[in-house]
């Protein structure tokens, strides 16, 4: 695996460069690739830190760190993705590691996550636990999950 430049910034600190990157890639990921349809930017990325991975001036991997109530009582961890042709080499774990350590930074507890249900073994092998029933969201199964530390 090729070595990844990773960043985190507030709104403020994201050049226009960094956000069209970011947008555009979740658009890729989240609207076309798992054709969920929704309004992605959603006015948490404006009180958000964001995790970036990158490769020789790409994103290849992000996470949307939010800090506690905001989306839930806890810090949360959301938009996560990696690019389809940079999964499978354990760059989802390295930036899981690295928003965790993101999280902690800001003085949180507890981590709340709304995992994809299918990813359910990969999060909880990071420590993570579940927190009530199976839902739907944008017709895709998640859960709710807490890393407490």
């Amino acid at each position: 695996m090729k070595t990844i430049e990773w960043t985190l910034d507030d709104f403020n600190g994201l050049d226009t460069k960094k956000l069209y990157q970011i947008l555009k890639t979740r658009a890729e990921v989240f609207v076309v690739e798992q054709q969920c349809n929704y309004l992605d930017p959603d006015g948490v990325d404006i009180q958000s830190m964001h995790l970036c991975g990158w490769q020789a001036n790409e994103l290849i991997a992000y996470a949307r760190i939010i800090p506690a109530g905001i989306a839930y009582a806890e810090a949360s961890i959301g938009r996560v993705l990696i690019r389809k042709q940079f999964r499978g080499n354990g760059t989802g774990k390295l930036l899981m590691q690295k928003s965790i350590e993101a999280c902690k930074t800001l003085g949180n507890g507890s981590i709340h996550i709304s995992a994809q249900y299918y990813l359910l073994d990969f999060y909880t092998n990071l420590g993570f636990g579940i927190v009530g029933e199976q839902y739907l969201e944008d017709d895709i199964p998640h859960i709710g999950m807490i890393y407490k530390n």
